[in-house]
């Protein structure tokens, strides 16, 4: 087996994330369940960062001894079978939900995100009122609405926060002139892409309904790309599925698509000028 680089493999990191907080929860120090285990205090902390991938047994073992449940143990010893795998695709709960914890992860550790985004505003820019607003008519759980938003908008903090990550933005017409949560839900929407794209580290680009085809057209896709020799991640993403990328053949045609959506989109000033166009337009309709 090889062993890779901490957060190489999205499904690694998301098998480290799970076992450490199983161990805090259980009360067990790195140190104390690594001499329970019979091996170093520096495997189990490689397990746990995802610098290390634990084998299945190893997995099994860690988690009855911490006292984890059955069905965690079942989940976590089966994504251990291909940690290294090419893809990561996940179907459904809690596979998503452990995947969205994963993303979460990547992109506060990422130097750079870059986002397409053919018909929404991207999540790391959306306001409260848009995500709320499509959470409320794709019809998550009203007790589930509130955490979810919070969750959304704090991952903001990537690219808001101190040391923020460099965040490029291909965001499609479409995205900008579907009306989510009603006008004044989107003119906000608007307004506040317009102060993103003035900051140093954001780079907004429209891409014109008038463009020719380019890769935007196949779907919402992000890379992440960090500064420490890691390789960059894809991810995809759709209603009921979720996809991670990381072989270098799959994250270059990606990256190489993006000189296509370099080609079709507006520059950051002329994206400026016609986002701000089309919120002149709503206000003249009022």
């Amino acid at each position: 087996m090889i062993w890779y680089m901490a957060g190489t493999t999205p499904k690694a990191r998301a098998i480290g994330a799970e076992l450490r907080k199983v161990r805090k929860a259980a009360g067990f120090t790195l140190r104390r369940l690594a001499v329970e285990l019979g091996t170093s205090h520096a495997s189990v902390s490689r397990w746990e960062t995802g610098a290390r991938t634990p084998r299945p047994h190893d997995v099994a073992a860690y988690l009855a001894r911490v006292g984890a449940g059955a069905d965690l143990r079942e989940e976590l010893v089966e994504l251990a079978q291909d940690p290294d795998g090419s893809h990561w695709l996940s179907v459904g709960m809690p596979d998503q939900q452990r995947q969205v914890a994963t993303l979460l992860e990547i992109e506060r550790e990422a130097a750079r995100i870059t986002t397409v985004s053919p018909l929404l505003i991207p999540g790391l820019l959306q306001t409260a009122e848009y995500a709320r607003s499509i959470m409320n008519l794709a019809g998550v759980p009203t007790d589930e609405i509130d955490t979810r938003v919070a969750v959304r908008v704090g991952r903001r903090d990537v690219i808001a926060g101190r040391n923020p990550a460099q965040f490029r933005a291909y965001v499609g017409e479409a995205a900008l002139r579907t009306i989510i949560g009603g006008p004044a839900a989107m003119s906000y929407q608007l307004e506040q892409l317009v102060q993103f794209g003035q900051w140093d580290n954001v780079e907004l680009q429209v891409v014109p309904l008038r463009a020719d085809w380019h890769p935007g057209m196949e779907g919402l896709f992000s890379i992440a790309s960090f500064g420490d020799g890691r390789d960059p991640v894809v991810h995809l993403e759709n209603r009921i599925s979720g996809l991670f990328l990381h072989e270098t053949a799959e994250v270059s045609a990606y990256e190489e698509a993006l000189g296509r959506m370099d080609e079709v989109a507006l520059s950051p000033a002329e994206s400026t000028k016609f986002i701000v166009g089309i919120i002149e337009e709503a206000e003249a309709t009022v």
